[in-house]
């Protein structure tokens, strides 16, 4: 099992209380000379300055000693020096993970092997596996894990009731790594208590909240919090009751505040019931729908948690308008770590280059926190697929400072996890960076999503959603593909500013690979490069196919140590199969559409 810091020579401890124990501990047993100074107002903030002799004095809150400690093992491991003075503190205050682990131990959406938490309806965990993933997670700079699904499913209500005294060992194992847990609520749960309403502003259930609360806190006092999926794909909500999502995110905000909780409230609302005859309603505009004209009615302990882009983690879409248009509001961004539309953790997809796209159009503190659901399982590896743990790590990077350089965050988690030579590392991270565009290549055309299996979103369908309930569309037929969403169409593009209106409402001036959101278009339009759409479509995915050859070959050249080695060869086979079937499959289906052969003449079936 290879992970990053397995290079450490001491097992994750029992014994450190706290953070700042912790931190003494690791640095102790990495080698590493420190003196620790506590300043409790620093909080996850820390400074490192080296002295004479090889020592170092570190000042930081608790926390920031231990994250002090981490980067000085790090710099250790990777062969660097620190010789000048270092302060660091993370951009967003709370960095999440949400796992969205049932009780019956399976995952929803998992790809690494079972629950780490759960199991036959209890919460069951090896201690040694939570310490090491509180080490790793803690290494790379996260302090929020939300253990449960955002479906709440029984008896997963348990733990805030009978399940409480598991809950609270959980976090006490987690604790001295920084790391807060955070639970998944039923917003349906006072209802099983006798009360026949979840209505927000009823007297009776606002008050069971805060029993409630108090008592989870009486046992979890560090809780970071309620993380809510309400009214979204038959989840139950506000809505019921003729409420909106202010007042249901503020009812149970009132109940966490005196504790100093969070209501991490998800705005993944739409109709997912939609009649596909319905040219109407276009389903990423449901989001600002829903939620934009309620900007500054949200209480100061609720932070609205967004996809990052309007659909449901397609391999591109733009951001999401509203994480731009609530500037009143406490926002977070959600992103993906699991791959549920990037390939399983079965094909590889470094998610990084794409995750950068995204700060780069966030303005300044226009979010305040990020959220990422969870690649992880119970797997040797964690994350299933052994170069898939490059996207667990380098999110925590990112969350920490969204400015981390893409090329930087993945070299130093090759160097950690694996030591190659330098050849041998820069090809790796090479093909870590290109893997993204390379699946993008052999899947999605230019913003097209949903070309999936339905269900469980593996491999290609291109029509598997078309005529579907959720609101997924292409509307390809034998002229055109795509979705007109500026001002004449949809109007989708209306709920951005100006200057990204500008920039997308042109087909022959929005970036290429945005082109089919935006735009409904022939197969014959001019692409800027002078091809035609459908031959920009041929080429696209070829080039995938061939990319994903060259990726497998180079991949086994490199010396993985055993069971990566072992694991990497068989996802690469089945990601190579995979490859195959997209780029045959979409091309043929657009040829069948089109009628327009390939002008390369390269083998598309008829």
């Amino acid at each position: 099992m290879n992970l990053w810091l397995n290079r450490l020579a001491s097992p994750v401890p029992a014994g450190p209380a706290t953070p700042a124990d912790l931190a003494r501990y690791e640095l102790e047993s990495a080698g590493i000379r420190a003196v620790l100074q506590e300043d409790p107002s620093m909080g996850d903030a820390y400074r490192i300055d080296p002295q004479e002799d090889g020592l170092f004095r570190l000042a930081g809150g608790k926390t920031g000693l231990l994250y002090a400690a981490y980067r000085l093992i790090t710099a250790q491991l990777c062969g660097e020096s620190i010789l000048s003075p270092l302060s660091d503190a993370p951009k967003y205050a709370l960095r999440m993970i949400n796992c969205w682990d049932n009780m019956d131990g399976s995952v929803e959406r998992g790809y690494s092997g079972r629950s780490l938490f759960f199991e036959n309806g209890r919460v069951s965990y090896s201690a040694e596996r939570i310490k090491t993933l509180g080490r790793l997670l803690a290494s790379a700079g996260l302090n929020v894990l939300c253990v449960n699904n955002v479906n709440v499913h029984d008896p997963a209500q348990r733990l805030l009731e009978d399940y409480l005294p598991d809950l609270a060992a959980l976090a006490d194992l987690f604790r001295p790594f920084g790391i807060r847990l955070m639970v998944s609520v039923d917003f349906s749960q006072p209802m099983r208590h006798g009360i026949p309403t979840a209505d927000p502003l009823s007297p009776d259930v606002r008050n069971w909240w805060k029993e409630t609360a108090a008592g989870v806190y009486a046992a979890v006092p560090d809780l970071a919090g309620f993380l809510v999926k309400a009214d979204s794909e038959g989840r139950p909500g506000p809505f019921t009751y003729g409420r909106n999502h202010a007042d249901g995110a503020n009812m149970l905000a009132e109940a966490l505040r005196p504790f100093g909780g969070y209501v991490v409230w998800r705005c993944f609302v739409y109709n997912c019931r939609q009649d596909w005859r319905d040219t109407a309603t276009d389903r990423p505009k449901a989001a600002w729908e829903h939620y934009a004209f309620l900007d500054g009615a949200f209480a100061d302990n609720v932070i609205l948690q967004v996809k990052h882009g309007p659909f449901d983690f397609q391999v591109r879409e733009p951001l999401s308008p509203l994480l731009l248009g609530m500037k009143q509001t406490n926002m977070a961004m959600e992103l993906q770590l699991a791959q549920e539309y990037t390939g399983h953790q079965i094909d590889l997809y470094t998610m990084i280059p794409m995750w950068k796209e995204l700060f780069e159009e966030l303005p300044a503190d226009s979010i305040m926190s990020v959220a990422a659901v969870s690649n992880l399982g119970n797997d040797e590896n964690y994350t299933g697929h052994p170069l898939a743990a490059v996207n667990l790590y380098t999110y925590g990077l990112l969350a920490w400072n969204p400015e981390t350089d893409a090329e930087a965050a993945v070299t130093r988690w090759t160097r950690l996890t694996y030591g190659f030579c330098s050849a041998e590392e820069r090809s790796l991270v090479s093909l870590l960076l290109s893997s993204r565009r390379t699946y993008e290549k052999y899947t999605a055309p230019l913003g097209i999503g949903w070309m999936v299996n339905p269900h469980d979103h593996y491999g290609p369908n291109p029509s598997g959603y078309e005529y579907d309930l959720w609101g997924t569309y292409h509307k390809a037929n034998r002229e055109a593909v795509g979705i007109d969403r500026t001002h004449a169409g949809t109007g989708y593009l209306d709920q951005y500013p100006e200057e990204i209106r500008h920039k997308y409402e042109d087909p022959d001036t929005c970036p290429d690979l945005y082109l089919l959101f935006y735009h409904r278009l022939p197969y014959t339009f001019r692409m800027k490069d002078g091809r035609t759409l459908i031959q920009r479509i041929y080429d696209d995915h070829f080039e995938g196919l061939e990319e994903t050859r060259a990726l497998s070959a180079a991949l086994s050249r490199l010396p993985f140590p055993e069971p990566d080695a072992s694991v990497i060869r068989e996802r690469m086979n089945r990601q190579l199969y995979n490859a195959r079937e997209w780029c045959d499959i979409i091309n043929t289906f657009f040829f069948r559409l089109s009628g327009i052969p390939d002008e390369k003449g390269r083998k598309i079936y008829d």
